[in-house]
């Protein structure tokens, strides 16, 4: 095995949930609020679709969107970093499409089937 791969896997997650384009998922987002010289850190959710994944390895991306208040909001997350404590499936999506970025031009919201 070469330098990369041995140090790569040191990083990856060991016990991730499987998750596709299409399901929804409840992302934790570690926070750190520093207020008068002290560190406070806190998870924050964030839940919605998964609209796309990229990369392998350690480099793996996943895109999720949600809607609020009538406005779309996309974060771009790594699959294997610290900063995400957690990624949980709330709704298992069956979809035809590797990559859902027609949701970006609907106005509505678009139904997405169940997967059983």
């Amino acid at each position: 095995m070469d330098l990369i791969t041995k140090i790569t896997s040191k990083q990856l997650k060991p016990n991730l949930e499987e998750f596709r384009v299409g399901d929804t998922v409840i992302v934790g987002c570690k926070i750190i609020e520093r207020k008068n010289g002290k560190d406070k850190q806190r998870i924050q959710n964030f839940e919605g679709t998964v609209i796309s994944r990229k990369g392998s390895g350690v480099s793996e991306t996943f895109t999720v969107r949600k809607m609020v208040s009538g406005i779309g909001v996309e974060k771009t997350f790594p699959v294997h970093s610290p900063n995400v404590a957690y990624i949980t499936v709330t709704k298992k999506g069956k979809v035809r499409r590797a990559k859902l970025y027609f949701l970006r031009r609907r106005k509505k919201q678009y139904k997405i089937k169940e997967r059983r």
